[in-house]
C-alpha cells in the first residue's frame, strides 16, 4: 500500500480506502462484510470510511465489529453526519449543534472507538448558520472525540467559507469527499483549485462510477445478475450513465486498459489517483476478491499519452459542470 498526506495535516491515509456504503448492514451478510474488511486489511488498507446514515446506522455497527481487535493506532476511521437517522425526528438530521454532538457520540459507540480520525459533514446545511456547525465540530476536536474535520459534496464557495471559519476556530478542516471519476469531473473547475489553496485534499467516492467503468454494462443488454443496476436500491444512482453513448465510450476504454495490462476498474481508480489533490479513492466491495483486485490500481502508471487517449474516447460524455457539485 502507498500513503498520502491528507491536506496540509500530519495525517497519512492509504491511497485506497475501504467504504461500506450500500453494502454493510444491507446488501451483503455480515460474515461476508467481515471477509471484505479482512481482505482490505490484508491488502494494506488502513483507512475505512462509513456514515451514520448507511443502512440507517447498521453499517457503522458492522464495521465496528469487523475492526474489533485490530490495533486502533494503525487505522484511520472516518464517518459522517447530516442525513436523517433513527425515527427521523426534527433534530435527527442536519448540521445543528444538537444533531452533530449526538451523532458523533452515537457513531463512537457503534464503531467501538474512543475517537474518530476524521468526522465529516455529509452535505452542506442551508438551514443552520455555518458558525454553529463549525463551532460544534471545533468542540468535538477539543474534547478529543474527533482529530480532524472534513466535508462532503460542498461547493467551492461553501468550502471557502468553511475554511475561513475553521482558521478562526483553529479547527483542522483538511478534507472534502466528492464523487469523482473519469465520467464525473465536476470538482475540477472550481472545487479542486479552492481546496489546493486551502490545504484540503479530496477523498473521492465512486471512482468507477457505480460500476459503469468496469465495462460490465453493455449497450442494449440487460444488467448482469447481482449488479448494482439489478438491485433496486442502487439502480437510481447509476441511471445517469445508462445511455448508449456512455456505455459505448466505456467499451472503447478497454484497449487502453489492456495495453497497460490492467483491468478497466484498475485503470479508472488509477486515473483518479493521478490527480495530485486526491489523497485516497474509496472502493466498496461485496466480495473479498474485488478488494484484492482493485487495490492493484496503486501500481498502475497513467502516462500523459494515456490521459489524452482517455479524454479523446470520453469526449462528449464527461460531466464537468461545477454547478452539479452538490448533486454527486
Amino acid at each position: 500500500m502507498k500513503f498520502r498526506r491528507l491536506g496540509r495535516s500530519g495525517l497519512s491515509i492509504s491511497e485506497i480506502s475501504y467504504g461500506n456504503w450500500l453494502t454493510h448492514g444491507s446488501q451483503i451478510e455480515e460474515e461476508q462484510a467481515h471477509a471484505c474488511v479482512k481482505a482490505a486489511l490484508e491488502s494494506g488498507i488502513t483507512t475505512f470510511d462509513t456514515a451514520d446514515v448507511y443502512a440507517n446506522t447498521a453499517a457503522e455497527s458492522v464495521l465496528g465489529r469487523a475492526l474489533k481487535g485490530e490495533r486502533r493506532e494503525s487505522l484511520e476511521i472516518l464517518t459522517k453526519c447530516y442525513w436523517p437517522t433513527g425515527p427521523g425526528g426534527p433534530n435527527d438530521r442536519g448540521l445543528g449543534r444538537k444533531h452533530i454532538t449526538e451523532s458523533a457520540n452515537a457513531s463512537l459507540k457503534r464503531l467501538q472507538t474512543d475517537y474518530l480520525d476524521l468526522y465529516q459533514a455529509h452535505r452542506y446545511d442551508h438551514s443552520v448558520p455555518l458558525e454553529e456547525t463549525m463551532l460544534a465540530f471545533a468542540d468535538l476536536v477539543r474534547q478529543g472525540k474527533v482529530l480532524y474535520v472534513g466535508v462532503s459534496e460542498w461547493t467551492a464557495e461553501q468550502i471557502t467559507r468553511g475554511a475561513e471559519l475553521a482558521r478562526e476556530l483553529r479547527v483542522p478542516l483538511i478534507s472534502h469527499q466528492p464523487q469523482y471519476s473519469m465520467l464525473w469531473r465536476v470538482i475540477e473547475p472550481q472545487v479542486v483549485p479552492v481546496c489546493e489553496r486551502e490545504g484540503i485534499s479530496q477523498i473521492v467516492f465512486s471512482p468507477i462510477a457505480q460500476g459503469i467503468l468496469t465495462g460490465k454494462y453493455l449497450p442494449g443488454a440487460e444488467a448482469p445478475a447481482g449488479s448494482r443496476l439489478a438491485d433496486e436500491r442502487g439502480s437510481k444512482m447509476i441511471e445517469r450513465w445508462m445511455r448508449d453513448d456512455v456505455l459505448n465510450a466505456v467499451q472503447k476504454l478497454k484497449p487502453i486498459a489492456e495495453g497497460a495490462g490492467v483491468t478497466l476498474a484498475q485503470l479508472a481508480i488509477a486515473w483518479v489517483l493521478k490527480n495530485p489533490n486526491v489523497a485516497s479513492a474509496i472502493i466498496g466491495a461485496s466480495r473479498p476478491e474485488q478488494v484484492v483486485e482493485n487495490v492493484k490500481a496503486i501500481d498502475v502508471e497513467i502516462t500523459d499519452d494515456m490521459l489524452k487517449e482517455i479524454d479523446a474516447v470520453l469526449e462528449g460524455v464527461v460531466t464537468d459542470d461545477p454547478r452539479l457539485t452538490a448533486q454527486g
